[in-house]
């Protein structure tokens, strides 16, 4: 039996939390994504507004997380119907958004590791005319990217191959997502958000059901998905098990990185559900503390294993020369390793977490 440390009551004291602190958790991150929905409208275009209209992207995406989060886990206090249109609605908003920034951090991801495998800490600026991201919302503006002279000749060329392949990939994100923000899908669930950050539609009985047992189902389904990996093999921080299939023609996301995954998500639903429950996030310090660290371990987890993916999908372009294949197959494996040493961390931060609240 998987044991349970993690304590989603912890936050509260006194009485239970019921369908309106629900209510008005919602009703606080609608107004959040209302917020950050105006602010992105106000610096979404003009010279100096791409920082802010970065903000407001990531504003909206983490507002949009929290209230799809919260129908998931709670979805029995609320109206089914209007759930179940709501929830895929929101994570097609989290997900268009955050797709550019993906890209973007990704690329920057496989340059340094390029310059670190080739004995070079130097990042320079880009030269001009070269592409660059841009943020949603904002006009391009050059990145930095590495001096080519800095690194042999065939990671100089594995650098540039991955540079065209992920900018144009940004780019394509950057112009979904301004399309996505302008249409007509968003308008209406920019309205439903408005609807919602006054009236929640709560079943009849949600007002005095228990928010806990559903939050400590939530706890169980992520404890349970723990209990299911294999911790002992990541206590070996580069087992480097996951390499054997790592080139292969088979482009289809790596079997074993599913649970991973999967738990990174359902960490993240445990605590936005403990949110829910205090109305705010934050509570027990040292669990949440804990908390974010495993969740930190996961996003590197998450990135190492889509760069890794990236590097060996660039490693089947046709016709690229043997010296450029060789340096993003070691690439590839760098990225393995990376994606190992975040599976040992959030082994060491999980057993930490058990010792610290048995």
């Amino acid at each position: 039996m998987a044991q349970r440390h993690l304590d989603p009551t912890t936050p509260l004291a006194g009485p239970a939390p019921t369908g309106d602190a629900l209510a008005g958790y919602l009703r606080a991150q609608a107004t959040e994504f209302l917020r950050a929905l105006r602010l992105h409208r106000e610096t979404g275009s003009g010279a100096g507004g791409s920082e802010g209209s970065a903000d407001a992207a990531r504003a909206l995406r983490r507002s949009a997380r929290r209230i799809s989060s919260s129908l998931h886990t709670f979805q029995s206090l609320l109206d089914t119907d209007w759930c179940e249109g709501m929830r895929p609605e929101l994570a097609w908003v989290s997900g268009t958004l955050a797709m550019e920034h993906a890209y973007t951090s990704r690329l920057e991801r496989l340059l340094n590791a390029l310059h670190r495998l080739s004995g070079s800490t130097a990042f320079p600026a880009q030269p001009a005319g070269a592409a660059a991201p841009a943020k949603a919302g904002a006009p391009a503006h050059p990145a930095p990217a590495p001096e080519r002279g800095n690194l042999t000749v065939g990671a100089a060329k594995a650098g540039a191959l991955l540079d065209r392949q992920l900018n144009l990939a940004r780019t394509r994100a950057h112009s979904t997502a301004l399309q996505a923000l302008g249409s007509s899908r968003f308008h209406a669930i920019a309205d439903k958000v408005a609807v919602l950050a006054s009236e929640v539609p709560l079943t009849k009985t949600a007002a005095t059901s228990d928010l806990r047992p559903l939050a400590t189902a939530a706890e169980g389904r992520l404890t349970d998905a723990v209990a299911a990996l294999p911790l002992v093999t990541a206590g070996n921080p580069y087992n480097a098990s996951a390499l054997v299939h790592g080139l292969s023609p088979d482009t289809v996301p790596h079997p074993q990185d599913a649970p991973w995954h999967q738990v990174r998500l359902l960490l993240r639903l445990h605590r936005y559900a403990r949110e829910a429950l205090s109305g705010e996030p934050g509570g027990n310090a040292v669990v949440e503390l804990r908390l974010l660290s495993a969740g930190q371990a996961l996003n590197r987890h998450r990135d190492a294993s889509e760069a890794a993916a990236a590097a060996a999908q660039a490693a089947r372009t046709p016709r690229i020369a043997p010296a450029t294949a060789y340096a993003l197959g070691v690439l590839h494996a760098d990225q393995r390793h990376e994606v190992e040493a975040a599976r040992f961390a959030f082994q060491q931060c999980w057993q930490k977490e058990t010792v610290g609240t048995s």
